[in-house]
This record gives structure tokens, C-alpha cells and sequence, in this order.
């Protein structure tokens, strides 16, 4: 009989032990896998949702920019207005290549989320929009008749929970405002899903809002002057300049910390997983210890004992981080959910990605902390003395 049958044998002689020591690993891997691919996935999602803004630069009225710029990717409520006439102003910068204004607002909607009411998005925008997102595409209808038309089109998620098509009305409660829908977007992947937007000057008017603005998105002929260009609007009264670049790394700082908890918390449940190996397999040779006295007594080799007890932890190990990647998987969209209810803000997307390299990664970590977990216990196993093994485990 070989090592390993040999092996696979003794740990089924303490089935409910094995299992939970099993399992054990089976949860510090998964939690492991689960972090490892949500640090992956998390900042993928944000860089995929920030490059389909389509901005480099974001002009708002002052105030935190950490704010104005999550709000601006999660489109809420809230936002500080400014004039349009920065605009204005800097539209024919030659240094720029695509600008667009926009002005956000909502309303409140007491039919939504079958009666517990909710607020809906609403965006002004002008043509100049779709220059910045060439991948917007129209899954239905097409762009508004005119600057000024009483008309919408609807982001694919906000259509789908309004149940509206093209040609359908929508009204905008306590506005008493009835529009018509005129197109519905394809499905980007992005917070504009669930936006209805509106021709500029008509969201001003509707919400009363003239000469406002809570954005301006734009993009540069060349990246390089993005510094000289946010020098020279410094000084604006009332305005920031935010690059893209500075709202990922503001959001990625923002919830380091929340990482560095959570990733501390996963390292600590592998140690307790190690020790919860090491004093299984320890347990296991305590109680063979006759058995191990016999079979020394008869010609087993220290290295043949020490190979067996070193395979058994080995295994044990194997097992464990085979299943707790088959965990992480399943649960994969578990912990999505958990984390995006909690952290502040959650791009749109797969924000835990698990692929084969991490699964990989995990397998082949559990198997290299199964040979240093089994040294210990195989080391005892194969110093015993026979003589003295077998009177001591009589």
C-alpha cells in the first residue's frame, strides 16, 4: 500500500475530526480567495465605470470633491450647483477636445419599490453627451426633436423598472410634469442605466434650475496638459477641477483601511486554520503512538514515518483549499452583495472577481502550508523510539 492510500485511510479512522479540521481550511481559504478577488475585481469595476464616463477632467461647484465626484458616478441627490457661464467660458479653450454640460436632478417617486417610494435620476444634457460616449448606443427610438422638447431618454435599467417603451409618457410627481419617452439606451454597465435624461434646457426649466449647471465633463487634445489646464481654473470663484485620475485614487484610499481590516481578519483565520492542522495531525500521533512504535519495531524507516505523517497534513490541506475555492465561487455573489450594501460606494459590475490564476494562487498556498504544518507533528512521530513507543501507548 502506498503513502497515500495509506495515508487517506488514517484520517477516515477520525472522520468527524478530519472533517471539521477539513472544513476549517475550507473557510479561511474561501475568505481569503473571496478578499484576494475583491481587491481585484473592485478596482477593475471602478477604472471600467470611470473610463466609460468619458471624462478626464470634471468641472463642480466647490466643495468636497470626493463627494461631487461619487455622486456624479452614482448619480444622486444632493449635488451643489454652478453657473452655466463657466461653461461658457471655457468651451473654446483650444486645449480641449470634447466638453459636455450637465445638471442633475431628482424627484421623488412614492410608487417606487412597491410603495415605499424612492427617488429617480434625472439629467440634462445636450448633444455634445453623446460625443464624450460614443458607446452609448439606442436600444430603441433615437435623440431628442429639439434643445426645449418636453421629451426623455431613458437608461436601459431605469426603462425596464419604469416598464416604459418608446412612445410611452412618464410623469414626474409633484412637478406634475408628463413627458414622452423618445429612445431607451443599450446596457452599459454604468450608473447611466438607471438615468432618465432630458434635454439641457428643459431640465432647467422643469426644475427650476436656469443658468445652472452640476458639471462639466471634458477631455483634453493632449493628457499631458491636464496639470497646466486645472492651474489655470484654479482661480475660478465658485469651481473645482477633479481629474479622473484623483477620484480613483480617492475612492481606492477611502476604503484601503476597510481592505486592510478585512484582508488582517483573513490572515488571521488561516493561522487559526494552521494551528487547527497542526493539532489535529499532533492529536492523531499522540494517540498512534503504539501503532507508530510497532511499525518501527518491524523495520519503518524514520523518513518512512515521517512521509506518512507529513502526507496526512498534506492532505488534510489539499482538501481544505480544494474546497474553499469551490466556496468562493459559489459564494461569490453572497459576498458581492454583502460588500456593495456596506461600502460607500460600489461601482456597477463585477466587483469580486475570482479567476483561475487566484484559484491557482489558493490551491498552491494551501499544499505549500500543508508541507510546513506537517513538519512539526511528522518530526515528533518519527523521533519516537520504538521500545518506549509502544510502553508508553499500551
Amino acid at each position: 500500500m502506498n503513502v497515500l492510500n495509506l495515508s487517506a485511510k488514517n484520517l477516515k479512522r477520525k472522520k468527524i475530526r478530519t472533517s471539521l479540521t477539513i472544513g476549517g481550511v475550507a473557510i479561511a481559504v474561501a475568505v481569503l480567495v473571496s478578499l484576494a478577488g475583491f481587491d481585484r475585481g473592485y478596482q477593475k469595476s471602478l477604472t471600467g465605470n470611470i473610463d466609460k464616463m468619458g471624462y478626464q477632467l470634471l468641472v463642480t461647484a466647490k466643495g468636497c470633491p470626493y463627494e461631487a465626484a461619487t455622486l456624479m458616478l452614482k448619480g444622486g441627490g444632493g449635488l451643489r450647483y454652478m453657473e452655466d457661464d463657466i461653461y461658457n467660458k471655457i468651451k473654446n479653450d483650444p486645449r480641449i477636445d470634447k466638453i459636455t454640460p450637465q445638471l442633475v436632478s431628482t424627484a421623488f417617486d412614492p410608487d417606487r419599490q412597491e410603495g415605499q417610494g424612492g427617488f429617480v435620476m434625472y439629467m440634462g444634457i445636450t448633444d455634445s453627451y453623446l460625443e464624450l460616449k460614443p458607446w452609448s448606443k439606442f436600444q430603441n427610438g433615437g435623440w431628442f426633436s429639439s434643445d426645449t422638447a418636453e421629451e426623455v431618454i431613458m437608461g436601459y435599467e431605469a426603462a425596464e423598472v419604469e416598464q416604459r417603451h418608446v412612445g410611452d409618457e412618464i410623469y414626474i410627481p409633484k412637478i406634475d410634469k408628463i413627458l414622452k419617452v423618445v429612445g431607451i439606451f443599450e446596457r452599459t454597465g454604468t450608473q447611466d442605466d438607471g438615468i432618465i435624461f432630458m434635454p439641457l434646457k428643459t431640465t432647467q426649466n422643469i426644475f427650476s434650475l436656469d443658468g445652472k449647471l452640476t458639471g462639466v465633463g471634458l477631455k483634453l487634445k493632449d493628457i499631458q496638459q491636464i496639470a497646466e489646464f486645472e492651474e489655470d481654473l484654479y482661480n475660478e470663484p465658485g469651481i473645482q477641477v477633479i481629474s479622473m485620475a484623483q477620484v480613483r485614487g480617492t475612492i481606492l484610499n477611502l476604503i484601503s483601511s476597510a481592505k486592510v481590516m478585512a484582508n488582517s481578519i483573513g490572515i488571521i483565520a488561516v493561522f487559526i486554520a494552521v494551528i487547527g492542522v497542526v493539532n489535529t495531525i499532533l492529536m492523531s500521533v499522540f494517540e498512534r503512538t503504539r501503532e507508530i512504535g510497532v511499525m518501527k519495531a518491524i523495520g519503518a524507516s524514520k523518513a518512512a514515518v515521517f512521509r506518512l505523517i507529513w502526507t496526512e497534513t498534506i492532505l488534510v490541506c489539499s482538501v481544505g483549499g480544494l474546497l474553499g475555492c469551490v466556496l468562493a465561487i459559489v459564494g461569490s455573489g453572497i459576498v458581492e452583495h454583502i460588500i456593495k450594501a456596506v461600502l460607500p460606494y460600489a461601482p456597477e459590475g463585477e466587483i469580486v472577481l475570482i479567476g483561475p490564476s487566484l484559484l491557482l494562487a489558493a490551491i498552491a498556498g494551501t499544499i505549500i502550508t500543508g508541507f510546513v504544518a506537517g513538519i512539526y507533528p511528522a518530526w515528533r512521530a518519527s523521533s519516537m523510539r520504538p521500545v518506549e513507543a509502544i510502553r508508553t501507548g499500551e
